[in-house]
């Protein structure tokens, strides 16, 4: 892994120290930050120095700068003092407010730190050039994000900085803004070796380095793509692109930007001077996506709704419906592998219930329409439910009489049984009978309580993974031109849903270490 990557590691003992600084070094480690606030004790300098084999930096932070030492701040300035003289640690992090009482020392490289963990100060830029004056190796400014306006004046920072500097949003507003540093001309970005010590919000992982963001990719120069969304965290989006980018030898970079409900217009012109240059766009924004767009493909048209925003060369977007395909594509694949060498059924003479009614509910109900289907809708929310089942010229009924429909294929757009809340179902199982097709739309987990369930009932199955590789498909070739192999997709997802998370080199993935797992003892 390359050096541009700064591991953090923060254990309360030193023996989880040791151990992490063993194992993150096997694992590639080639910059380490040590986060002496974290210690229970008093720091063993001695006994931590003879595990070096790469540089370290030495971090001791205030509560109030998202640290965790607990001891006075006379006592935290001497323990920075000893780290320096040491001789154990190439770089230190000190804080603005201290930066100038203690001084430089020996070849020990400074980087001068500023911490907000509650917003973006107005006078941020203010903040920034006392910074620059200050004797420094490295400016490092971390502000908590509230708004994509607040990512958007951090990387503008970072975009303009006259000296070495790394300039992020915390949380996961602030999250892209990690990685555009990098693109921007930060020297690193940080991850945290083990991600379950909450060591900062919005701090993504080293192995996420290996299997989903390739940042040792970042250049000036990197296209920059992504999927906004609210929550977005969940999103297997990342991870399928930017694999598949680097497989067709494309110089993009795909990165998940939240942008609350209701603020989809004001999050896009606050990433104008990126630029994104195309956006995948999942809930709750598909109808508002297809609104803001100037120009629209005629599946945008005919549903309202939009999950891929294109960006045009004067900075308007083309919308596009990729769900519209994908759902007839993966129905009518999955109808023929059931007819083998019979006839097989045209949607014309099938029957379907749609639970559901947002952005995946309208694209789905509308294809079908035109297909001739007969559909139903349903949904928690009636009213939402009946203008769709009134724009879609189908039936609707109320949520609680789902359970009296008949069908041939029920569809789950709702967002039920998605991850984390896998235990729950969007319909009783006693209206899964042997022989009818369910599809559900979720992708994470591919084997929902749904579909397993359908499954044992004797029904045919159909995962939210084939629609879900099928519209990324289609989102890849409208932003790159080229056309990316729905098999190899396929292989992706699978391993990404497994268990075990896989590298971008495909080779077999590292085993978390006994050592480096969250233990009741540590803390």
């Amino acid at each position: 892994m390359s050096d541009r990557v700064l591991v953090v590691i923060g254990r309360t003992r030193h023996k989880m120290v040791v151990a992490e600084l063993q194992e993150a070094v096997k694992r590639g480690a080639k910059f380490i930050e040590l986060r002496l606030d974290f210690l229970a004790k008093a720091v063993d300098f001695k006994r931590l120095a003879p595990l070096k084999q790469c540089p370290w930096v030495a971090t001791l932070r205030r509560p109030a700068d998202g640290g965790r030492y607990s001891g006075s701040e006379q006592e935290r300035q001497v323990i920075l003092r000893q780290a320096i003289v040491s001789g154990v640690f190439e770089w230190v992090d000190l804080e603005t407010d201290i930066a100038d009482a203690i001084r430089r020392f020996g070849p020990v490289k400074r980087i001068i730190s500023y911490h907000n963990t509650s917003e973006t100060p107005a006078n941020l830029e203010e903040i920034y050039a006392r910074m620059l004056q200050q004797d420094g190796d490295v400016y490092k400014i971390a502000v908590m994000a509230q708004s994509p306006d607040d990512v958007a004046r951090v990387v503008q920072l970072q975009r303009t900085a006259p000296k070495p500097t790394v300039a992020f949003c915390l949380g996961d507003i602030g999250l892209p803004s990690r990685y555009l540093s990098l693109k921007f001309g930060a020297p690193w970005i940080y991850a945290a070796f083990n991600k379950e010590r909450g060591i900062a919000p919005g701090l993504p992982s080293y192995e996420e380095f290996r299997t989903t963001y390739p940042v040792y990719r970042m250049r000036p120069e990197t296209k920059i793509y992504g999927v906004v969304g609210d929550p977005i965290g969940h999103s297997f989006s990342p991870l399928l692109h930017n694999h598949m980018y680097q497989r067709l030898g494309v110089d993009a970079f795909y990165l998940p930007f939240r942008i609350p409900r209701g603020q989809l217009a004001a999050g896009l012109r606050a990433y104008e001077r990126i630029p994104v240059h195309g956006y995948s766009v999942t809930i709750p924004h598909k109808e508002s996506a297809a609104n803001i767009a100037r120009e629209a493909e005629p599946t945008v048209q005919v549903t309202g709704s939009a999950n891929t925003l294109l960006r045009r060369d004067d900075g308007h977007f083309i919308a596009a419906n990729t769900d519209y395909s994908a759902a007839l594509d993966s129905l009518k694949a999955h109808l023929a592998e059931q007819a083998k060498d019979g006839p097989v059924p045209q949607l014309s003479q099938l029957s379907f219930l749609i639970l559901g009614a947002g952005g995946v509910a309208r694209s789905i109900a509308f294809a079908l329409h035109r297909e001739g289907a007969q559909v139903t809708i349903t949904g928690r929310t009636l009213e939402r439910a009946q203008q769709l089942a009134e724009a879609v010229k189908c039936r609707v009924v109320d949520w609680h009489a789902r359970h009296n429909v008949s069908f041939d294929i029920l569809i789950n757009c709702t967002p039920v049984g998605m991850h984390p809340n896998v235990d729950e179902a969007p319909c009783h199982f006693s209206i899964l009978k042997p022989g009818t097709t369910v599809f559900d739309t979720i992708y994470n987990p591919e084997t929902t309580l749904l579909i397993r369930e359908a499954r044992i009932r004797g029904c045919e199955t159909i995962t939210g993974v084939d629609m879900f590789i099928r519209q990324a498909a289609r989102q890849i070739e409208l932003f790159t031109g080229l056309t990316p192999d729905l098999e190899q997709m396929r292989v992706l997802m699978r391993k990404a849903l497994s268990p075990l998370t896989r590298a971008f080199d495909d080779t077999e993935a590292p085993q978390q270490s006994p050592s480096t797992s969250a233990s009741a003892e540590d803390d």
